[in-house]
């Protein structure tokens, strides 16, 4: 074949091969489709009606006019046909097990970091309730070891020394009260009390220990005795002399004293012991001389026991406050 014919051929099989539409016929048709549902009261009585596209196309083109469009009949036809066929119209996929893992797989951002939050929390929580579980098995232990070692350790040593350092009959009897407290509390479980019966045994032991003497304060510009006129009888006196607890090194305790008036017990450096008139001349007389008291001592606490020994005589009050 010669090389005209060849071209001849290809000419013609190529003038028999459709056109494709160009883009912007496209976009007009898709327009004229939008354009009827947007009518679709015109758009489904003309359709519905066969032989009526002529009309239909007739008004479209009027509609187009208006908007200074001019739209070819190929156009237009092309519109209507594409509404009867729904082109341009999405169609939602069918429920389907490809259509979920597209849906997934859309979304799998969103889903990655709730999946990750979720694992965070999840470890946070693990980890939480492991930490609580050991926090309370260590817990568990520690107040078992105390219950049945600590305890009652410290119960027999310092039970022991109170016992040691007591050399009254008062003194350990009030050891072994203490003692058996202690031992109650620690048969039941009860650390709480048990420990604050050993707080007690322990300041009962330093408090057996402990030595000094009550003398009567006879410094330059404080008054060394009282006297009170009780409400309830004003016809008599209430005599005290102050005085203060001192140790061998000349230390200044403070010492729980019980206020005969008000019923309380406070820790104080000076009170003032209630004594007999006479006892409270004698001391008055005494100061009187030349202005020091020299006979100051009104008792000693010896160590091993719980009071002092008076060597004055006394009534056996005392008051925090004048």
């Amino acid at each position: 074949m010669s090389t005209v014919a060849k071209e001849a051929e290809r000419s013609a099989s190529a003038s028999a091969e459709p056109e494709e539409p160009a883009l912007s016929e496209v976009m007009l048709a898709m327009d004229v489709v939008d354009t009827l549902r947007h009518r679709e009261g015109v758009a489904l009585r003309e359709l519905e009606q066969e032989g009526r596209d002529d009309l239909l196309k007739e008004r479209l083109r009027g509609i187009y006019e208006d908007q200074g469009l001019a739209v070819s009949d190929r156009i237009l036809e092309e519109g209507i046909r594409a509404l009867r066929e729904s082109r341009f119209t999405y169609q939602p996929t069918p429920p389907s097990f490809s259509r979920t893992l597209a849906g997934l797989w859309v979304k799998r951002k969103f889903i990655g970091t709730a999946l990750a939050a979720a694992v965070f929390l999840a470890a946070v929580w693990m980890g939480w309730s492991l930490w609580e579980h050991n926090r309370a098995e260590r817990a568990a232990e520690a107040a078992r070891v105390e219950i049945t070692e600590t305890l009652p350790n410290q119960l027999e040593q310092v039970g022991a020394a109170a016992l040691s350092a007591a050399d009254s009959e008062e003194a350990r009897r009030r050891v072994e009260l203490l003692q058996a407290e202690a031992g109650q509390a620690l048969s039941r479980s009860d650390a709480e009390a048990a420990r604050v019966a050993l707080d007690a045994l322990e300041r009962l032991r330093n408090d057996l220990l402990q030595t000094y003497e009550v003398r009567i304060v006879s410094r330059p510009g404080e008054d060394s005795g009282i006297y009170r006129i009780p409400d309830v009888n004003t016809g008599t006196r209430n005599y005290y002399l102050i005085v203060e607890g001192i140790t061998p090194d000349g230390e200044r305790l403070m010492l729980p004293i019980r206020n005969e008036e008000t019923g309380t017990t406070e820790v104080v450096a000076k009170w003032a012991v209630r004594v007999p008139e006479a006892t409270y001349e004698a001391v008055r007389q005494d100061k009187l001389d030349d202005g020091i008291v020299q006979n100051d001592v009104v008792a000693r606490k010896p160590s091993g026991v719980l009071e002092p020994t008076y060597t004055m005589e006394v009534s056996g009050g005392a008051i925090t406050e004048w």
